[in-house]
C-alpha cells in the first residue's frame, strides 16, 4: 500500500475519532503511525503532534463552537497550560528510550479504558 494511502486513512480515522469523541492523536494516530507506517514511538509522537494543531483547530472546534460547545475562557487557560505541559512532557518523553515510551503509553492507554468501562458500567447500574 502506498505511503499516502496509509497516512491518508490515519488521517481519516484519526478526524472521525477527533470529532466524535475528542480524541485522536495519542489514542488513534500515534499507535497507527507505529504499526502501519512503520515510525519510531518518537517519530510518531511528534508527527502526531505537527498534525493536530490546524485540523482540530480550525474544523471541529469552529463547529463546536458554532453549537455553543466551547467554553473560550476555559480553552484559553487550558490552551496556555498546555503549551507549557507539552514542552515538559516533550522534553521528559525524548530522554527515555523508545521502549519505555511505548511501555508508558500503553500504560496510559489501559489505565484510560479501564477508566472508561468501570464509570460506563456504574452509569449503566450495573453495579
Amino acid at each position: 500500500m502506498p505511503s499516502w494511502l496509509i497516512f491518508a486513512l490515519i488521517g481519516l480515522g484519526g478526524g472521525l475519532a477527533s470529532g466524535l469523541f475528542g480524541i485522536g492523536g495519542g489514542i488513534l494516530i500515534v499507535p497507527a503511525l507505529v504499526y502501519w507506517a512503520g515510525f519510531s514511538q518518537h517519530q510518531a509522537t511528534g508527527t502526531s503532534l505537527a498534525v493536530l494543531l490546524p485540523p482540530v483547530g480550525l474544523a471541529a472546534v469552529i463547529e463546536y463552537y458554532r453549537h455553543g460547545n466551547v467554553d473560550v475562557h476555559a480553552a484559553v487557560i487550558l490552551a496556555a497550560t498546555l503549551f507549557v505541559g507539552a514542552w515538559l512532557g516533550a522534553e521528559a518523553a525524548n530522554r527515555l528510550d523508545g521502549p519505555y515510551l511505548r511501555l508508558l503509553f500503553g500504560i496510559f492507554v489501559c489505565g484510560l479504558g479501564v477508566h472508561a468501562v468501570i464509570g460506563a458500567i456504574k452509569r449503566l447500574g450495573w453495579f
